[in-house]
């Protein structure tokens, strides 16, 4: 190459581009076209199951057939994702003649556009041109991404300087789910946000290493909620998150699994809403999925589960305030899932064999799942509480029962 290339932003929202093939390549590069806006048109005789899906879900259009110079009609971009030379050729030709940028696969040399490699940290898109070496670009791009991840200060927003709040007309609020226990197990976005905030409201659930990696400055606000002991009025978290908004800050309301599976953060949200502060919601992964899965325990299973159900046990069966129609449950065929139900975990057990379930039905207990600390207990549904408490079992413990127990065992 003569010259080095230009770097340059493409804003593809509602403009047509071309991507010749429909495998590995163009299942890679099309996701991004998508997330720009464009609105892409697919020509390839054939597609992977991926591509076939996004054509099925109404979201890219597809020609299937190969490539005809007319296709490029109306384009801005093409991107040409064959590993035939000759084939490819004859298309970046056609671009070539009517000045459409474009990219190849398989040559990046003849190509007159290159893809880099990129790495997003929220409104921040970092892309990187290796001098025509893509693995020179990736090991840059993933050097850069990690230092991005390791930055304990909030990304740069136009108009505010780092380390500075913003202004009180861009306060906001995150309910972010920060999983099971594994640190690990937040989602990308979550943690991101946790870095960037300036007030942490958490739970008493959420992975201690995660507050340890909070930068010095930022304001940790215990909100913890201990079973049946102390709480912090939840009126209270509402106005926390609301004021420290309302002045500004960037706030993440922190909950163990997923923010709406028992974690109130409708309530929260509703609080915000009506104090005008914007509200961002991060699903958490969820423990009564993961705590069985930790424990090798499959919530459904061809031919044992169809459906699994999540319940709270926090509330006694025959205590007028529950809203679990325990009876109802007791027929079902598929699997159980009980959460913040030890205290209960007798009489539960009892309302369901009183109501038809068979009291050999295979019960487990999962503590402190994906934790250094995880123990499983496995029993059946009459014998699951006696041996709760002979073990000593302590909350936090999801409580599993149904056939898929032992689905998995040799």
């Amino acid at each position: 190459m003569s010259a080095n290339p230009y770097p340059l932003g493409l804003r593809l929202d509602g403009r047509q581009v071309v991507v010749v093939g429909g495998g590995a390549v163009a299942t890679r590069r099309v996701p991004a076209l998508l997330d720009a806006g464009a609105d892409v048109l697919l020509v390839a005789p054939e597609l992977t199951p991926a591509l076939q899906a996004r054509v099925d879900a109404g979201r890219l259009r597809w020609v299937p057939r190969r490539f005809v110079p007319e296709d490029l009609d109306g384009a801005w971009l093409v991107q040409v994702a064959i590993d035939d030379p000759a084939a490819a050729a004859a298309v970046s030709a056609v671009a070539d003649e009517r000045r459409i940028f474009c990219v190849r696969a398989d040559d990046r040399a003849a190509a007159t556009a290159w893809t880099p490699a990129v790495t997003r940290q929220g409104p921040v898109t970092v892309a990187v041109l290796g001098g025509g070496d893509p693995r020179r670009a990736m090991t840059v791009r993933d050097a850069i991404r990690d230092l991005l991840a390791a930055r304990k200060g909030p990304l740069l927003t136009p108009g505010v300087e780092e380390g500075a709040l913003p202004n009180s007309t861009g306060g906001r609020v995150a309910l972010v789910g920060s999983g099971p226990g594994d640190p690990e197990l937040i989602t990308v976005k979550g943690w991101r946000l946790l870095t960037e905030a300036d007030v942490v409201v958490a739970d008493r659930l959420v992975p201690g290493l995660l507050l340890d990696e909070l930068r010095p400055d930022v304001e940790l606000v215990d909100a913890s909620k201990i079973p049946y002991g102390p709480s912090r009025a939840q009126e209270e978290i509402n106005q926390i998150l609301v004021d420290r908004a309302l002045a500004g800050a960037a706030v993440v309301r922190l909950k163990g699994g997923d923010p709406y599976v028992f974690g109130r953060g409708g309530e929260e949200l509703l609080a915000c809403a009506a104090a005008g502060v914007p509200v961002t919601v991060v699903p958490g992964v969820t423990s009564s999925i993961a705590a069985p899965a930790a424990a090798g325990i499959p919530v459904t299973h061809r031919g044992v589960a169809h459906e699994f159900t999540v319940v709270s046990g926090h509330v006694a069966p025959d205590s007028p305030a529950s809203l679990v129609r325990w009876d109802a449950l007791a027929g079902l065929r598929g699997t159980l899932v009980i959460l913040m139900g030890l205290k209960n975990l007798a009489a539960i057990a009892e309302t369901l064999i009183a109501h038809g379930r068979s009291p050999q039905t295979p019960a487990a207990v999962v503590q402190e799942a994906t934790t250094g600390t995880q123990r499983v207990l496995r029993s059946t549904l009459e014998a699951v509480a006696a041996d709760v408490h002979t073990a000593e079992v302590r909350p936090p413990a999801v409580v599993v029962v149904g056939d898929v127990v032992g689905a998995l065992d040799a």
